[in-house]
């Protein structure tokens, strides 16, 4: 069971369950338009009471909160970070996503398109092989190819960067759209850990317009900002890269926070999803 001592899970706590199943069903938005909030954790509770009547939130069991582990792949070039540091009209990001409090595993290849929108593949995978790509090669070729992304086809992909944190889901209501709510973020490199665990991720999922939480934010003077949990990461941790999409999230949000030493050698031997 979830623990309500926190002012956001006693938010959470008061909030209508959804089931997965139905949150599915109504508000999968595999293609869909993403904007992304930096948000004190400490003003989320007030943030959501602006939420409209009738928002119901992910509930499983009795927990409202879930832990997400996530592991980015790259090629030796980075591929993927640069199309994102230098703004490439399509762009794609691949990783294994495990949902660490029931041991399931996703591999998905997400492509940004024209004007916001966000299309994801997904194949269901062994958590064991959440740090390779090998049992899924096939399918993140035929996915970048469909995107006529098929470039990197000749590469390999290594595991670059570990995220992880914790989600709350919100199904907002008359299906126009879905938040989530990522807080104690933490991200991992070869070298470095980073940490911020005073910031949520706040993000808005809908088919094309502004949704009422994104309105709500704006009203309390929040405006989306420029973050990719695996670009800005990267940046945030590795100074030699370029970082001009970011610069002023990282400059604001980031910089003030030291990354600390790894205490493995490579990405793929801590990730805890095997």
């Amino acid at each position: 069971m979830t623990t309500t001592t926190t002012p956001l899970a006693r938010t959470l706590a008061r909030l209508a369950p959804v089931g997965l199943a139905e949150l599915i069903d109504r508000a999968a938005l595999q293609t869909r338009v993403d904007r992304k909030y930096l948000v004190p954790v400490d003003a989320l509770p007030r943030l959501l009471g602006g939420l409209p009547a009738d928002t119901r939130v992910l509930d499983v069991d009795g927990a409202r909160t879930f832990h997400y582990e996530s592991v980015y792949f790259d090629t030796p070039l980075l591929t993927s970070f640069h199309c994102a540091a230098y703004r490439r009209r399509r762009r794609f990001k691949v990783r294994t996503r495990t949902y660490l409090d029931s041991a399931q595993c996703w591999l998905e290849v997400k492509i940004s398109g024209a004007r916001g929108s966000v299309t994801k593949h997904r194949l269901p995978y062994h958590p064991r092989d959440c740090g390779t790509v090998h049992p899924g090669r096939a399918f993140i070729d035929e996915a970048l190819d469909r995107e006529s992304l098929g470039s990197t086809t000749d590469s390999p992909f290594d595991a670059v960067l570990i995220t992880d944190y914790r989600r709350a889901t919100l199904l907002l209501p008359d299906d126009v759209g879905r938040v989530t709510i990522d807080t104690g973020l933490t991200w991992r490199d070869e070298h470095s850990v980073l940490r911020l665990p005073g910031l949520a991720v706040v993000e808005t999922k809908s088919p094309s317009a502004a949704t009422p939480v994104d309105r709500v934010l704006w009203q309390s003077g929040l405006r989306p900002v420029r973050i990719s949990k695996y670009a800005t990461g990267l940046a945030a941790l590795r100074h030699d890269l370029p970082d001009a999409p970011w610069r002023r999230t990282l400059r604001r949000h980031f910089r003030g926070t030291a990354p600390t030493p790894a205490l493995s050698h490579h990405p793929e031997q801590e990730a805890s999803c095997a």
